[in-house]
């Protein structure tokens, strides 16, 4: 399978999972064909059957790992003819650029497809093909991608939530991960230096709202380990925080801390 570059890695992802929601309709609602009481053309019955997905040879999906595979494998096959620059499109990008808002005006078409990946590799129609998702009198490849190509424009284009209602997405504290004490949202960059950060081409200003979930005692360690500037150039991730050994040491230890019932 291709390798998906790291800076693509989050547009692959929505892609994947715009992929997988359409196949998964596609197999388990296939279309049923209207009874006629007319002999039917021997020809267009093939073609209705070949249309259908397969669940009896010996392509059949079988297991749910069967179809996370292919899924996986058409996804990161078909990822690298898109268009390069929604490979890494974000909502900030997007939002900006009228050109791109009327290139990728929604919904997208068998039509559109074409003209946007013009040089799709015929191996993934002819695997999708095989398993009985497309057929060219039914349903070809490009009126299948697009429904996939349209919720991930649609993804991509859907601003951020403020950081105050991502709350509910938290499992815990993004640090000590402990999930029964309060939680409060730190921002990554802070904010007493967000016109530096900007300024300085430290960051964008789309992303001086990112935020963490900590409790009070990771909250007052991060601003303890490391002050506002260094904050914002080194450590402006949960990632890059829990590199650090101190930081590790720190949230070992305080994840075992619970309070005795009264």
């Amino acid at each position: 399978m291709a390798v998906i570059p790291q800076e693509q890695q989050k547009n692959f992802e929505i892609f994947r999972d715009c992929l997988s929601a359409v196949l998964i309709e596609k197999i388990s609602h296939p279309k049923s064909q209207p009874k006629r009481r007319t002999k039917a053309n021997t020809n267009n019955k093939a073609a209705q059957r070949a249309s259908q997905p397969h669940f009896d040879d010996d392509t059949s999906f079988n297991p749910a790992e069967d179809l996370a595979e292919f899924t996986d494998y058409i996804a990161s096959e078909a990822f690298q003819y898109l268009p390069e620059e929604l490979k890494t499109l974000d909502y900030y990008g997007y939002s900006k650029d009228a050109d791109l808002q009327a290139r990728y005006a929604l919904p997208l078409t068998g039509d559109n497809v074409a003209d946007l990946l013009p040089t799709l590799d015929p191996s993934i129609s002819d695997s999708l093909t095989a398993y009985g998702i497309t057929h060219e009198a039914v349903q070809g490849i490009n009126e299948f991608l697009a429904p996939v190509l349209t919720s991930l424009v649609n993804a991509i284009s859907t601003p951020p939530p403020a950081p105050s209602s991502t709350k509910a997405q938290a499992e815990g504290c993004e640090i000590c991960g402990r999930d029964w004490v309060p939680l409060s949202y730190h921002h990554l960059i802070p904010r007493f230096v967000h016109a530096k950060a900007v300024k300085r081409g430290w960051h964008r200003e789309e992303d001086l709202q990112n935020v963490a979930w900590l409790c009070g005692a990771c909250h007052r360690f991060v601003h303890r380990f490391a002050d506002h500037e260094e904050l914002a150039r080194r450590y402006y991730t949960v990632e890059l925080l829990m590199q650090e050994e101190q930081v590790v040491k720190w949230a070992d230890w305080v994840g075992r801390l619970r309070w005795k019932g009264r």
